[in-house]
C-alpha cells in the first residue's frame, strides 16, 4: 500500500486522497536527537459523515458501528509506531481502511436455532440409565 492515492477499502468502496487529512507531529518515546527533531508521527482524519466516496446505506452503517469512536462524524487515527513519516503514513491508511471494512461489513445471518435430534436424546437418557444402573450394583445394602 502507498502513502499517497487513493485509500482501497474494498473492491466496491474507494476513497479519494483529497477527503483525507494529515498532520504530523513529533513522535513520542525514545528515540534521541532524531525523534526530537523530525515530525514522523502521522493522524489521519476522515470525515466519515460528509464523505460522498461511501455509500448512503454504507455511511449510516459506518456511523452507526463507530459511534463511540467519532467526533462530529470525523474518524481519527494516530501511528507513530515507526521511524519513518513514510511508513506511518502506511500504517495510518491501513488501519483506516480496515476500520473501514469491518464497519462497512454486512452484519452477521441471524442463528436459525434447531431441534435436538431424537438419537442423541434417547443415547443420552440410555447411557444416564446404564451408569445409574452401574452405580446402583456397586451399593452395599446394610
Amino acid at each position: 500500500m502507498s502513502a499517497s492515492g487513493p485509500l482501497e477499502v474494498n473492491a466496491s468502496v474507494v476513497i479519494p486522497e483529497a477527503e483525507l487529512s494529515w498532520r504530523f507531529s513529533r513522535s513520542s518515546g525514545p528515540g534521541g536527537q532524531h525523534v526530537n527533531t523530525s515530525a514522523t508521527a502521522a493522524e489521519l482524519t476522515f470525515d466519515i459523515a460528509a464523505s460522498p466516496s461511501l455509500p448512503p446505506a454504507l455511511r449510516d452503517r459506518a456511523l452507526r458501528r463507530l459511534a463511540g469512536r467519532l467526533a462530529h462524524g470525523t474518524v481519527t487515527i494516530r501511528a507513530e509506531e515507526h521511524r519513518s513519516q513514510l511508513r506511518n503514513r502506511e500504517a495510518a491508511r491501513e488501519r483506516l481502511a480496515e476500520l473501514l471494512r469491518t464497519a462497512t461489513a454486512p452484519p452477521p445471518r441471524p442463528r436459525k436455532p434447531t431441534r435436538t435430534p431424537r438419537g442423541v436424546i434417547e443415547r443420552r437418557l440410555e447411557n444416564k440409565k446404564r451408569r445409574a444402573a452401574l452405580k446402583e450394583s456397586r451399593r452395599r445394602d446394610w
